[in-house]
């Protein structure tokens, strides 16, 4: 690490420290006020202890670089609020244990979602359900400092006393109003100085102005506008520490269930503020955090601070910016900004009983001000994103009028609810064509292609895409309704599904009930081998009873298999398939040598050589030199590119399969170059050559013949250009 180095992590160690302190002691004291006025001091001391200790352990321990971490606002909100709960149910000395055993909670969760690999998943968490959970938590933090700003006498509800301006007090009216203007003005008029020592500084000056009128305010004993002395020294505060454990004893389930839900809660505030913060920082810096390392160190961190007695934290924005700022680089700033805070506990302790509390207050409800999400009022402006702001708004009702763990289960509900809508919002059906549009890439003759025009009405070819659930289910079931009134056979496309419930299963047992109706039959092709959730889908469509011989369904492993099986089935029923043969067909009975007289088929058989191949063999391969076409006389042989590439060292391409009477290998017949794939048997074939040697001294003997031949060869080859055309227009459309 070089000198300029660690002079900028001195500075923005330095720095950061005077922003998050005076917000770690304003919410350390907001922690622990409803357990009494009297208790202003030992909250200020939690606050501290946090700042130090999630300072320190966090930065050295955490995945992200230059993060400062401290006391916060979710953590204010969530022990506040259930310092007031705790406090009336088993007392104040019993509810100052249990806050000290939800951080413990809490850490050791947010420990156990970093070694989960959790730091991933809780990104997920969608946008309004976190932005809504903030502001609610800006709501109650403003609820809970609006009594402290005003001064309000002990006991007194936050209603009775805005409806009693006499039970106000001015002089902590007037410091708590003071704190606020400064920290709002502060970024105007000076970029050095954070706003939070601004404000702070600003109020102190207030009340010892307000002295000059009311000299009580001079005195720190029985003054509930300060927050008081602390603990005296080490030993005082391992006292303090000492009594809160022993508040523990008796602990009962009673006591594990109050402090577990107010646990998850926080551990989960605070991952999802400490993850968007790194997110923040990333950006601004060009780097990238390791989420699950952070959250470790978020978890060693705060379980630092729950062992010493300390306000849980999260890496914190404000702190956070000022340390960049002022050329902090490593994480060695976040870890000064935790020692500095200790420094300043033990040097300044004593001045810290002077701290006034309305300016405390002051200060977290300008935080409260800026934390709530005034830009999702947006969302009500554009109906689609209606929704979204009533799910912000629940959260943020249920936050204040219930609690913030009903709010967390309502957040969760409606992230479900969120994710569902999304799913169902994409459409499952990628692609819907009928068969009249599609074809396999089985060569037919020119009359079976316009039977198979005429009749692919009969078929409808549906690509399907992401989760067949039961959110979807409906959606594909209405896109095939009215086919399902005229058509036979649908062939399902799975290639892009990445999940089937058994809802799905369900639904495609109607489709095969339907199409049976109509003597027809449903066929499933490409099924994914490894689908992300692990499931297989053709061992589950056999567990649950869809795919079995006494059903009419079918899976094929290619979509083209589908296909040329409808075709054959279609030319079956409509009585157009090729007659099946054991025998090889003779000259006349192939294609292109149709109606030749007795001389002209003599003349084109002299110059023909037969050949056979047995079923997997190579009639040629790519690369090799040839000037024959091949005619098929019995068998069917299939064209293959050889691709090169993968994870596999060698992968083909199926061009085309031709059968009876067709004829391929033209390309090199017609340039005399290479062969430009791989021509394999798939049944054993018996085929005639031509070679264009001998076809062309054919055509100088027999002109009018060879050009006859050359005229019905190029006609066919314009009939399969035309096919690939429409075979391309397909795929560009896919």
């Amino acid at each position: 690490m070089s000198r300029e180095t660690r002079i900028g992590d001195c500075w923005g160690g330095l720095a950061a420290m005077l922003v998050a302190l005076p917000q770690a002691l304003a919410f350390g004291v907001a922690i622990f006020a409803p357990l009494g006025p009297e208790r202003a001091a030992e909250g200020a001391l939690a606050g501290l202890v946090g700042a130090a200790a999630l300072g320190m352990v966090a930065a050295w321990l955490g995945g992200a670089p230059r993060l400062v971490s401290a006391p916060c606002a979710p953590a204010a909100a969530v022990l506040g609020g259930l310092a007031a709960v705790l406090a009336a149910r088993y007392g104040p000395e019993r509810a100052a244990a249990l806050l000290m055993l939800t951080g413990l909670f809490s850490a050791l969760l947010q420990l156990a979602y970093g070694l989960a690999g959790g730091g991933r998943l809780i990104k997920f968490i969608p946008y309004p359900v976190v932005t809504g959970y903030l502001s609610g938590v800006a709501v109650l933090m403003a609820l809970s400092q609006l009594p402290r700003l005003l001064a309000l006498p002990a006991g007194a509800g936050l209603a009775a006393g805005l409806a009693s301006p006499s039970s106000w007090s001015g002089p902590g009216l007037i410091v708590g109003l003071t704190a606020m203007f400064a920290m709002v003005v502060a970024p105007r008029l000076t970029k050095a100085v954070p706003a939070p020592v601004v404000g702070l500084a600003a109020g102190v000056t207030a009340y010892w102005a307000a002295s000059l009128v009311h000299p009580e305010l001079r005195t720190v004993s029985g003054n509930a506008l300060v927050v008081g002395r602390l603990p005296g020294g080490i030993a005082g505060m391992w006292s303090a520490l000492g009594s809160r454990w022993s508040g523990l004893s008796g602990f009962d389930a009673g006591m594990f269930k109050a402090a577990a839900m107010p646990a998850a809660t926080l551990s989960l505030l605070l991952s999802v503020d400490t993850l968007k913060t790194c997110v923040v920082v990333d950006t601004l810096t060009r780097s990238r955090h390791d989420s699950d390392r952070e959250l470790r160190g978020q978890g060693l961190g705060n379980l630092a601070a729950a062992l010493l007695g300390g306000a849980a934290g999260a890496g914190t924005m404000g702190a956070t910016l000022v340390n960049i700022n002022a050329g902090g680089r490593t994480r060695l700033s976040g870890a000064l900004a935790g020692a500095f805070t200790v420094l300043t506990l033990l040097l300044a302790g004593p001045l810290v009983a002077w701290v006034p509390v309305p300016a405390l207050a002051g200060i977290l409800l300008i935080v409260a001000w800026r934390m709530f999400d005034r830009k999702s009022l947006r969302l009500l402006r554009r109906r689609s994103t209606q929704l979204d702001f009533a799910v912000s708004a629940a959260v943020i009702v249920a936050a204040v009028s219930i609690d913030l763990i009903a709010a967390a289960g309502i957040g969760i509900g409606l992230a479900a609810l969120l994710f569902l809508r999304d799913l169902s919002r994409g459409s499952v059906v990628r692609r819907k064509v009928r068969g009249d549009a599609v074809t396999s890439r089985q060569r037919r003759l020119p009359a079976e292609r316009e039977a198979l025009r005429e009749l692919g009405s009969a078929v409808v070819l549906c690509e399907l895409q992401g989760s067949l659930f039961f959110g979807t289910t409906d959606q594909l079931l209405s896109e095939l309704d009215a086919d399902l009134k005229t058509c036979r056979f649908v062939i399902l496309d799975l290639k892009r599904v990445q999940s089937v419930d058994f809802t799905a299963a369900h639904m495609l047992k109607q489709i095969e009930d339907r199409l049976h109706e109509r003597g027809g039959r449903l066929l499933l092709c490409q099924l994914p081998q490894n689908l992300p959730t692990g499931q297989d889908l053709e061992s589950y469509f056999a567990e649950v009873g869809l795919v079995k011989p006494e059903r009419f369904v079918s899976v094929f492993g290619e979509l083209d298999a589908a296909l040329e099986w409808v075709e054959d089935r279609l030319l079956s029923d409509a009585g157009l398939a090729p007659p099946v043969s054991a025998a090889p067909l003779g000259l006349q009975d192939i294609e292109l040598f149709r109606e030749l007289d007795a001389d002209e088929t003599a003349s084109v058989r002299s110059i023909l050589r037969e050949l056979s191949a047995p079923a997997g063999s190579a009639v040629f391969r790519r690369g090799e030199a040839g000037d024959e076409v091949f005619l098929i006389r019995k068998g069917r042989v299939r064209i293959l590119l050889p691709l090169e590439g993968g994870k596999e060292h060698h992968k083909e391409h199926h061009v085309a399969t031709f059968g009876r009477r067709d004829f391929f290998g033209e390309v090199a017949f017609l340039d005399r170059g290479a062969r430009t794939a791989d021509a394999v048997a798939l049944t054993p074939t018996e085929l005639f050559a031509l070679s264009r040697a001998r076809f062309n001294d054919l055509s100088r003997s027999h002109p009018a013949l060879g050009a006859m031949l050359f005229a019905r060869l190029s006609h066919a080859l314009a009939l399969r250009l035309r096919q690939a055309d429409e075979e391309l227009g397909l795929l560009h459309d896919a």
